[in-house]
């Protein structure tokens, strides 16, 4: 059979899976949303406790990575990526369990050459940069202040 290029083109669109951006978008922002309200949950449970803005959001912070690591290890977390998306990622648990992942895929290494080499192998990266860029912004500013 053979075929131009043009109706090789037409031939190729027609097969082609269809684009899933806008259910794709919608379930990221819709788990993200929803992790995001228990986070909300738990700073304004706190802030009941009579603990002030920045205690409650510190607790709410640490109770989101437990919850974030607890399910990466019991196996529900990735599932939960797989329909959410992106959603599960900007979140703080995502932030767990980019490191709560690696950790325990190498725990069969051993304790320091498995778990403890291995749990930043993907938020690594992410913590040197972050700390990275906090100390030029430091230094940037106390320059500027100081002049």
């Amino acid at each position: 059979m053979k075929m131009t290029n043009e109706e090789y083109r037409r031939y190729a669109e027609r097969r082609a899976p269809r684009s899933q951006t806008r259910g794709d978008l919608l379930r990221a922002f819709l788990y993200g949303g929803a992790i995001c309200c228990v986070g909300q949950f738990f700073l304004e449970l706190y802030g009941s406790f009579g603990l002030d803005a920045e205690t409650a959001g510190t607790a709410c912070s640490i109770t989101m990575i437990f919850f974030g690591a607890a399910l990466t290890a019991a196996g529900v977390y990735d599932d939960i990526a797989k329909r959410a998306g992106a959603g599960t990622l900007v979140p703080i648990t995502g932030f767990a369990n980019s490191v709560a992942a690696p950790a325990l895929e190498f725990k069969t290494e051993g304790f320091i050459a498995g778990t403890a080499a291995k749990m930043f192998i993907i938020a690594g990266p992410v913590i040197v940069y972050g700390t990275s860029a906090g100390v030029v912004y430091g230094l940037i500013l106390l320059l500027f202040k100081a002049a």
